[in-house]
């Protein structure tokens, strides 16, 4: 029950624990530079841990996706230092408070493998054909290149998606082999062995 003279604001989002401040964190910077170590010793510096990590070349630029936890003090600490990074190096840097990752014990884990003739939307209409049905992207890597053998160019995507468990596996797989025969996709859908 609801107490008198409390306002919605106030019950909206409990404070994070203590030691349990999040802070998303990207980095990016021309090669060969890689963000990585400056990033890393200013998350450990500020006496903060790194909880995930992704580095990435996309472009002319190394990319590198970073969550730190800790506490309060501490993340405020980092905001500053990679506001000081920033600023002082060739560097471009976005972050911002978040929360840790919620338990999904609902979602089944499976594996998306798609390679293809290249052609614009491909990326756009598998999201869409996941995204519609209540399945989430966890990860993506997708990617552009040319066939060794042949010079065509080529798409390759390997998605990890998560299944609510109360969907029909056989009746998604048909429905997504379908969709994919209709682009002429070839494609996979294997359930996540670890």
């Amino acid at each position: 029950m609801k107490q008198a003279g409390k306002s919605a604001l106030t019950e909206a989002a409990p404070r994070p624990p203590a030691n349990e401040n999040y802070l998303l964190i990207n980095a990016f910077a021309p090669q060969p530079e890689s963000p990585l170590v400056a990033v890393t010793r200013r998350i450990s510096e500020c006496g903060c841990n790194l909880v995930d990590a992704r580095v990435s070349t996309l472009g002319s630029d190394v990319s590198v996706l970073a969550l730190a936890v800790g506490p309060w003090d501490a993340i405020a600490k980092l905001e500053n230092a990679l506001n000081k990074l920033e600023r002082g190096e060739n560097l471009r840097i976005t972050h911002f408070r978040t929360g840790p990752k919620p338990i999904q014990n609902t979602l089944l884990p499976y594996v998306v493998e798609v390679i293809a003739a290249d052609r614009p939307g491909i990326l756009h209409q598998l999201a869409e054909f996941f995204g519609r049905r209540g399945i989430t992207i966890e990860q993506l890597h997708s990617s552009r290149y040319r066939a060794m053998q042949t010079g065509a160019d080529m798409f390759s995507a390997q998605v990890t998606v998560g299944i609510p468990s109360t969907t029909h596996i056989a009746a998604l797989r048909d429905d997504f082999l379908e969709f994919c025969d209709g682009l002429n996709l070839d494609a996979i859908m294997d359930p996540m062995k670890f």
